[in-house]
């Protein structure tokens, strides 16, 4: 045997005791910050859904702004053109389309959304669930952590938080995975979300 041969083993030894000893690392149990009305993040977007027996999928990048009282969201395609551009108000949403299509209101931006893009987009979730927040199914607020990464939601949207920004204290998220059963023509819904910022 020469001596590259045992070189080789005997590494390979060391890093597969050395693999043998060390010792996992706990989940965080560091929060995310707290709630913020201001949030400005990009990233992509990927839906799966079954609409009339038929399974259904699209996928878009996001640029998403709020404030305490509006929401503005652009969508993209997978080439960067802009497909539509969602504005939430208390007063209501608006959703307008590339080309000359008129712009579409309605007072519920999940309506406006299924009827437009064929998929209800959460919009009201969205704004805690990017920042890690959520409320419960009980009632009550719950926030993200590492070691305490799912939960459903008043709304019936089991949220599952399963990557985070590196180097970020307190933890931000990076990748969301939300499904919920649907309702009425849409059924087994699941958005993945990244955030790239």
């Amino acid at each position: 045997m020469s001596f590259k041969t045992l070189a080789a083993i005997a590494g390979a030894s060391a890093i597969l005791c050395g693999c043998a000893t060390t010792p996992t690392t706990p989940p965080s149990t560091a929060v995310v910050a707290p709630y913020a009305d201001s949030l400005a993040v990009s990233g992509r977007l990927n839906v799966r859904y079954i609409k009339n027996g038929n399974p259904e999928s699209s996928t878009v990048k996001f640029d998403w702004k709020q404030d305490a009282q509006s929401t503005e969201v652009a969508l993209f395609d997978p080439f960067g053109s802009k497909v539509a551009n969602i504005s939430v108000t208390p007063e209501g949403a608006t959703l307008r389309q590339g080309g000359n299509k008129p712009p579409l209101t309605a007072p519920s931006i999940d309506a406006l959304s299924a009827r437009a893009l064929g998929w209800a987009l959460p919009v009201a979730g969205l704004r805690g669930w990017l920042q890690g927040h959520a409320t419960a199914a009980d009632g009550k607020p719950w926030s993200a952590s590492p070691a305490n990464s799912e939960v459903t939601t008043r709304e019936g949207w089991h949220l599952q938080y399963t990557d985070w920004q590196p180097d970020s204290s307190p933890p931000r998220p990076k990748l969301i995975d939300a499904e919920h059963p649907g309702g009425g023509d849409v059924q087994q819904m699941a958005l993945r979300i990244v955030i790239s910022e």
